[in-house]
């Protein structure tokens, strides 16, 4: 047995264990997949291209197209899963497992580690048409970590017939591009511990749009008239390739609404006024964030600004509920086991949140062995408390203000601002990824305003 440079002695062998409960739910048919197809049995999207042009240049805008070459995804993959898994051997299987979904090819052709993105192999087709057209049904319910049953050749599947005849390739329906269980493939993830680490599809299959039957497509794939093929005819109800999601401000902007206001318009220096922040996730099928959320805040900043233009930031005023301390920002360490694929003996961590203290984060701590918040999902060994907004949910959140003694007297313009990051800025400065991952996109805002009287 290695030594595994944690706190915990036991570490090792609760990995072991892990691994071996985690490798009874991976299938024959998963396991047969790993390095059983080579590159040159599979066809490059551009080839797509040559019938499909529109179609293409949806795909190749969206991050189905990056999956393996986007600068995070090779960062994550390449300096903290590949060198976990040199520093803890049993991480082996599961880390090359991490290409069964970044990029299926690269994962059949069976090569670990992949080719580097700058080396231009076929690795970097990353999510293309061959593989989501090569797919033929999942063989696990739930669907989760890459259960797609697939295989090279010129017949490909769809969710409908199209109206004329290809003349490079047979077509065939399959009612599962219908279903949501076709993204649950690889947007529900169980790792090693057992623990659902990605549940995109599951937080759906619970939540409102399920029962009235909106799926995932009508979002991410919303229908509109367009011409799929350039032999064929438009359709007035084409599925358009966009998979815009959490990458795309323009899909994350106003997916919550906010609103503030005050129990009070007037108010003295000294005394109080309670702000209170109604929340409303008006726009996503599934909770916010979701998908790689051991990355991703989503934070509540509310600001006064006085008639001379004096600004004071409000914290959030504290619930009680257990866990509450990962949903309020302050200066706290955590990530200490970026130290092993990092190579730091006894690393102390990084800030956690890197944004004001006592502001409100709606987000789901993840939790290594030791306890300590982790980014790495395949080193989770539980969830803490889930603390974001689920679809059609309200959350309100109240501020209390003592109006400062040395106030500006006149109008008082209070703005809660609801802020969204993919990635944590500290652990992104960390690991050199570059700034637009972890950059603030607002999500939405709204003022209210009180009168401090002289």
């Amino acid at each position: 047995m290695i030594i595994i440079p944690f706190k915990k002695g036991i570490y090792a062998v609760i990995l072991i264990i892990a691994l071996f409960i985690s490798a009874l739910n991976v299938s024959i048919t998963q396991t047969d997949l790993k390095g059983r197809h080579a590159f040159k049995e599979f066809e490059s999207a551009k080839k797509c291209r040559t019938c499909h042009p529109g179609i293409y240049e949806q795909w190749s805008q969206a991050m189905m197209s990056q999956a393996y070459t986007h600068h995070w995804d090779e960062i994550e993959y390449f300096d903290l899963a590949e060198a976990h898994a040199t520093a803890v051997p049993q991480l082996r299987e599961v880390v090359d497992g991490c290409n069964g979904c970044h990029t299926p090819l690269a994962y059949m052709n069976g090569k670990f580690p992949p080719p580097r993105p700058a080396e231009n192999s076929m690795a970097n087709e990353s999510v293309s048409c061959e593989v989501c057209h090569l797919i033929q049904e999942t063989h696990s319910d739930p669907p989760f970590n890459f259960s797609y049953v697939i295989s090279p050749g010129t017949t490909k599947y769809a969710g409908r017939q199209p109206s004329v005849e290809s003349p490079a390739h047979k077509i065939i329906t399959k009612d599962i591009f219908h279903t949501t269980e076709y993204c649950g493939i690889c947007h529900n993830e169980k790792n090693p511990f057992g623990v659902w680490v990605k549940s995109t599809q599951l937080e759906w299959k619970e939540g409102p749009y399920a029962a009235q039957g909106v799926p995932c497509q009508d979002c991410h794939m919303p229908k509109g008239q367009y011409l799929n093929a350039i032999m064929g005819k438009p359709y007035a109800d084409a599925r358009l390739h966009l998979f815009h999601g959490g990458h795309d401000p323009g899909k994350v902007r106003g997916t919550v609404e906010i609103r503030i206001e005050p129990d009070v318009r007037e108010a003295e220096p000294g005394e109080t006024v309670i702000f209170t922040v109604a929340l409303f996730n008006a726009k996503t099928g599934h909770k916010f964030p979701t998908g790689s959320v051991e990355d991703r805040i989503l934070w509540l900043n509310v600001e006064a600004t006085d008639a001379k233009g004096k600004v004071y930031h409000l914290s959030v005023d504290k619930k009680g509920f257990e866990g509450e301390e990962y949903t309020i920002s302050g200066d706290y360490l955590a990530y200490q086991d970026l130290g092993i694929p990092k190579g730091i003996k006894d690393f102390k961590g990084l800030q956690r949140d890197g944004i004001p203290a006592g502001n409100r984060i709606f987000r789901m701590p993840y939790l290594d062995p030791d306890g300590n918040m982790t980014i790495m999902q395949w080193n989770t060994a539980k969830l803490g408390v889930d603390y974001r907004i689920g679809p059609r949910e309200t959350k309100t959140e109240k501020f209390t203000f003592r109006i400062p003694s040395n106030v500006s007297p006149g109008k008082m313009k209070v703005t809660a601002t609801l802020n969204y990051q993919l990635l944590v800025k500290p652990v992104a400065d960390f690991l050199g990824v570059p700034a637009d991952e972890s950059e603030i996109i607002p999500v939405n805002d709204h003022s209210t305003w009180i009168t401090i009287l002289p």
